[in-house]
């Protein structure tokens, strides 16, 4: 296999390995003792194509980081607002009326969505209390 394949493939291996939902940077510290010539611009443009193929998703900017996630199946995500963690959670339900209204304040025709909560997480909230004096 030729080698920009080979790391082609392994970006997304790495990126499909964790839950953690990383950034680039975190993927090029992963894979470059592998790959000594990876560039931080090889990863960004393959994150870029492997969106563009639906492979993968972008979860936005947490904290001023793009982050990835290399799940491509619907699911919704809780961002901890004080570590800047993401955690998966299951893909609810939303109720017909809630997308019939986006429908019509939109005048588009809804084929999907993403949900991400955002709030505190246990640890931060235990970290929380504990600085408290609790």
């Amino acid at each position: 296999m030729e080698k920009r394949f080979r790391k082609r493939e392994a970006i997304l291996a790495c990126l499909r390995s964790t839950r953690s939902h990383p950034s680039a940077e975190w993927v090029y510290r992963q894979l470059r003792e592998e790959f000594p010539d990876l560039s931080l611009g090889t990863v960004y443009r393959n994150l870029a194509l492997f969106k563009r193929q639906g492979r993968i998703a972008s979860l936005g900017t947490v904290a001023g980081i793009e982050r990835f996630d290399g799940d491509p199946t619907p699911h919704a995500h809780f961002v901890c607002q004080v570590c800047g963690g993401i955690r998966d959670l299951p893909q609810p339900v939303l109720p017909a009326a809630l997308t019939q209204a986006a429908e019509a304040i939109s005048g588009g025709q809804v084929s999907g969505f993403r949900l991400t909560f955002t709030g505190v997480c246990p640890e931060c909230q235990h970290s929380q209390r504990g600085g408290e004096g609790k």
